[in-house]
């Protein structure tokens, strides 16, 4: 049996995107050529580091599509489909799940339940959801009804101050994880060590991996040298106009390995490194 391929999901930003949702950022002008610029240096950049990428076309009416980690969640045995918290996203859902048949059979999240995939933070069969503007305890209670028949253990986080979990940390692999305790109650991660970002980086919590590399946004220079201190090799990738959209680098793209479901999971990765 051939071995699984990393995929990566992947939509360019619109000229909507000027229109997007923001929730704890100031809205600023966004310069469409240049983000569109800077998400094709993404994209390429995960395709260097191995992804098979899969670019999705553009949606002039949907401001937020760019974003397509948020309207699913693939784990091994199955994609789940969400019902995305900003009721001007849920037409983004149908693209991204037409994308995920060939890889994944689906779980749709159906109202009053909503949930954005950038609330989910999984480590190892640990399933952690922030409860926050986008993610309600319905979207919450749902994904633990399918999971935990799965062996997985969903946990429900609060988040303050921050669109999404992911805003405020990132699983790096090895037991770390990096964090902005200012933004989520570090004490939830019991099993594992928290490293803090920079005191003037808040920002940066968000990273993700790509076989064996983190990615991050640029502009968070001192928080990188502490996890590249700890062994781990990084990529940056420029997202400024992007992060005017309240955007981290993870919510960019949906990567997951092939092959791991219909009977097929012990040819994968975990999905999270231990």
């Amino acid at each position: 049996m051939a071995p699984p391929d990393l995929i990566a999901i992947v939509r360019p930003p619109s000229e909507a995107l000027a229109r997007c949702e923001v929730t704890h950022v100031a809205r600023e002008p966004i310069d469409i050529p240049r983000a569109r610029s800077q998400h094709a240096t993404y994209v390429a950049t995960l395709g260097d580091l191995g992804a098979a990428v899969t670019v999705l076309p553009p949606e002039p009416d949907l401001p937020d599509a760019a974003f397509v980690e948020d309207v699913a969640v693939v784990f091994d045995e199955v994609a789940m489909i969400t019902n995305p918290g900003a009721a001007s996203r849920r037409a983004e859902v149908e693209s991204v799940a037409a994308a995920l048949v060939g890889h994944r059979s689906l779980e749709r999240m159906q109202a009053p339940a909503t949930l954005d995939g950038g609330d989910v933070l999984v480590i190892g069969r640990s399933v952690y959801v922030g409860r926050s503007t986008r993610t309600n305890a319905e979207g919450i209670a749902w994904l633990r009804t399918r999971l935990t028949p799965l062996g997985y253990a969903v946990s429900a986080v609060e988040v303050h101050h921050c669109l999404h979990l992911k805003s405020a940390c990132s699983y790096l692999g090895r037991g770390l994880v990096l964090a902005n305790p200012r933004w989520v109650d570090v004490g939830v991660f019991q099993d594992c060590e928290v490293i803090e970002v920079a005191a003037t980086e808040l920002r940066a919590a968000n990273t993700f991996r790509v076989g064996d590399t983190l990615v991050m946004a640029d502009g968070f220079p001192a928080t990188r040298a502490v996890i590249e201190a700890r062994g781990f090799a990084v990529r940056t990738v420029d997202l400024s106009e992007l992060q005017k959209a309240e955007a981290g680098g993870s919510c960019l793209s949906l990567v997951f390995w092939s092959g791991c479901a219909n009977g097929t999971l012990g040819q994968c990765p975990p999905r999270t490194p231990a």
